[in-house]
């Protein structure tokens, strides 16, 4: 018996991923613009934040149009052809899953407000940041969860986990990203609410002990 085939790239998985490669340099070039006076930890959360509309606003944004105008397996054009590469690896995304498609609604509109707004105050070092930034990534973190539990529970029926490009790129890395990121940013907002808090308890003890 022959044994299978190795799993190749083809020309639609290369132009995705140079795709995605093209929005985090824009990211970069956004960040370097507008981002060149912040410290190295808030360089690479802006980074972030821009890649993350990007993303929502570029990819789910269309994704979320073709799911309500019909399906993305019934579309056409380089962005419904990207959308069908990823569905070989999560059906649900090419037939306009209720519970998909809700998610995808609540991210393009409430995920890229919170960051855009998120940007404004990072960069302007406004007193809300960390509100927003927790927000932020707890939404991520809800998406996420929702996306993918259902099919857990039902036994991943839509998944194929068989083709290691489409377990470790499209499923794993990509969907990761946004739990690694979101997991890193609450962490680095307690760190900063938990030393604005010690300052706050110095000046108050200092302040009793002139009393």
């Amino acid at each position: 018996m022959d044994s299978e085939a190795p799993p190749t790239l083809s020309l639609v998985s290369v132009l995705s991923l140079l795709g995605c490669s093209l929005q985090l340099l824009v990211a970069a070039l956004l960040t370097h613009r507008y981002g060149g006076r912040s410290s190295k930890t808030d360089w690479w959360i802006l980074l972030w934040l821009f890649y993350d509309v990007i993303v929502h606003l570029t990819l789910e944004g269309p994704f979320v149009y073709m799911s309500l105008v019909g399906t993305v397996e019934t579309s056409e054009g380089p962005l419904a052809e990207l959308w069908k590469e990823y569905g070989k690896a999560d059906s649900r995304w090419l037939v306009s899953d209720p519970n998909i498609v809700s998610l995808e609604i609540l991210t393009v509109v409430l995920d890229s407000l919170l960051a855009l707004l998120l940007i404004h105050a990072v960069l302007n070092d406004k007193y809300y940041r960390h509100f927003l930034q927790i927000t932020l990534s707890v939404c991520e973190l809800y998406g996420g969860w929702m996306t993918f539990c259902p099919d857990w529970l039902l036994g991943s029926p839509h998944l194929d986990t068989s083709n290691p490009l489409y377990l470790w790129v499209y499923l794993v890395f990509f969907n990761g990203l946004w739990v690694l990121v979101p997991v890193l940013l609450l962490v680095q907002s307690w760190l900063c609410l938990q030393s604005l808090h010690a300052v706050k308890e110095d000046r108050a003890s200092a302040q009793r002990k002139k009393l």
